[in-house]
């Protein structure tokens, strides 16, 4: 891959978009490789946890690549907007934790990147924004719609219709990422929370992703239901009889994917 460095290392995937000297700005190549990154960690059995970031210290991602705007048509738009979303949602979709460690700037895309994935860890010097009507366009990779549900819809609103940026200690507050740390122990940090979740069990963090993002928007009773079958479904599973003879035997408990 050109754009996107993928390696696997003690269970953990990185994913690294690559592409500095355009603050790692998404164009269809980086798509496409993202795309075939997240299809190749569906697959593979070995990756438990997957670490996503940009190269360098300056951005995350910086937005899409707005060289392709200006010649676009809104045919083309509506299918560049689609493709985005679709891989987004590939991302969000992951039954393996996905966190996302900001490392830089996080604009437009790269902001509506972020927020497909399951926990957002942030440098200190990392800014956050939709700064599309700048542009005179709209966020069209997810943001009119996850911006709202992670912080709700006032930030969300103030952050779309004046395309303010807002640094890494604001997003915290309003809840846009999980916690701020220095940008030279960002990723010892995001490491350490990852090796936390290698710790549990593989099929309840399945199940309990399936759950949370399949039942946040059901109204609350469906939503219930849902879970109760997630609930019934991880009672299948070899580990959760591990998990309780384990507490049971007062040690830790031997997980096996199973």
């Amino acid at each position: 891959m050109d754009f996107v460095k993928f390696e696997i290392r003690e269970q953990i995937a990185y994913v690294t978009i690559d592409r500095q000297t355009k603050l790692n700005a998404l164009n269809k190549a980086v798509l496409d490789e993202l795309e075939q990154c997240f299809l190749d960690i569906k697959k593979n059995t070995e990756i438990r946890v997957v670490i996503l970031t940009g190269a360098g210290e300056k951005a995350f991602v910086a937005g899409a690549d707005i060289n392709q705007f200006p010649s676009m048509t809104p045919e083309e738009a509506y299918t560049f907007s689609k493709r985005g979303q679709a891989i987004f949602s590939l991302i969000e979709s992951s039954r393996k934790p996905v966190i996302a460690a900001v490392n830089g700037f996080a604009l437009g895309g790269g902001c509506e990147l972020a927020m497909a994935c399951h926990l957002r860890y942030a440098s200190e010097n990392a800014v956050f924004g939709q700064p599309e009507v700048k542009l005179g366009v709209i966020a069209g990779f997810g943001g009119t719609q996850r911006l709202p549900r992670i912080v709700g819809t006032g930030h969300a609103l103030e952050m779309l219709l004046t395309g303010k940026m807002i640094k890494a200690k604001k997003a915290a507050e309003i809840g846009l990422v999980n916690d701020v740390f220095p940008l030279s122990e960002l990723m010892s940090r995001v490491e350490e929370i990852a090796g936390v979740m290698l710790q549990q069990a593989p099929q309840s963090q399945a199940f309990t992703l399936r759950a949370v993002n399949g039942g946040v928007e059901l109204p609350l009773e469906n939503g219930l239901d849902l879970e109760a079958s997630a609930f019934q479904d991880v009672f299948r599973t070899e580990d959760r009889v591990e998990g309780a003879r384990a507490f049971l035997d007062h040690r830790l408990p031997e997980f096996k994917n199973k």
